[in-house]
């Protein structure tokens, strides 16, 4: 437990807890660039961000999107005991803000009322992340979170509470889960939950010091013979590409651009960021 500083970045972003308890294999977070100070399973918890929130948005003069879930997931498992997430939420509801958060965890559904609540007023959006259709890869490579299956069924009911939704497709692993069926896959769950958009940097993944290391030990567990195809082909190099990466992106370009759904990187980000009031949707709605 630390009392922190402050809690919103410039761009209007918080991270809540610091570390994560999902275990995903590839998480870019392990990094040492981030330089946390204790084990990554061990969280970070800033317990005073509600009381840090509500200074901040008392004195911002104008409303805004408010975002959580980029660093470490807001609705991991201390989340369901300690509720520091729910509390912010139930102040940007209180104060009229919009709310973007990212999260791989069905407790999201917990949230549900309050997340009508905010969408009623302003613009609240679910970020979700998925990587493979396959429940089994789904439990290596996020074995402390709810498989991919239930997170589709979770923007399901997203989009039948009319609550907008966005997919981040990442990482997609070379040699692992970065095949046209599952990435064809992937693209239909998201087409049938009616996603706005769809982030996707490419087929691949980013590898740095620290969490490298954790990835590679998770190879060497799971898929033998992996890591070695991994350092023959990319070295110690931060972008690792598929070779399959040309021709599902343009299969991604391709099927969004057919769907009317938002693909390219700063469109996405423009509308997550973008604050809306609900009259002003009920006013569009008459024309």
């Amino acid at each position: 437990m630390v009392n922190a500083k402050g809690i919103l970045s410039a761009k209007n972003g918080m991270n809540i807890y610091r570390g994560c308890t999902h275990g995903c294999i590839y998480c870019d977070s392990r990094s040492l660039c981030y330089q946390m100070q204790h084990d990554f399973e061990d969280i970070e918890v800033k317990q005073n961000a509600p009381e840090l929130l509500e200074q901040s948005l008392r004195r911002k003069r104008k409303k805004c999107m408010i975002g959580t879930g980029s660093m470490c997931d807001p609705f991991m498992h201390c989340e369901e005991k300690l509720k520091l997430t729910h509390k912010c939420m139930e102040i940007i509801d209180r104060y009229g803000f919009g709310f973007s958060v990212m999260t791989k965890s069905d407790r999201i559904l917990d949230e549900l009322e309050l997340l009508e609540s905010i969408n009623e007023k302003a613009k609240c959006v679910l970020q979700m992340t998925l990587t493979t259709c396959d429940e089994r890869l789904s439990r290596i490579l996020e074995p402390n979170v709810c498989i991919t299956k239930r997170r589709y069924e979770v923007l399901k009911i997203m989009q039948q509470k009319g609550i907008p939704t966005v997919v981040w497709l990442s990482p997609l692993l070379p040699y692992i889960n970065d095949t046209e069926e599952n990435f064809k896959g992937l693209l239909d769950m998201c087409f049938d939950a009616g996603v706005r958009g769809i982030v996707c940097y490419g087929i691949g993944l980013t590898l740095r010091d620290g969490n490298r290391e954790y990835f590679y030990a998770q190879l060497d567990r799971y898929f033998p013979g992996i890591k070695e195809k991994y350092i023959r082909r990319y070295g110690n190099s931060y972008e690792c590409l598929s070779d399959n990466n040309e021709t599902l992106m343009k299969l991604f370009h391709n099927e969004c651009e057919k769907r009317g759904v938002l693909h390219n990187i700063e469109d996405v980000f423009a509308y997550i960021q973008e604050f809306e009031m609900r009259d002003k949707w009920e006013q569009l709605s008459l024309f």
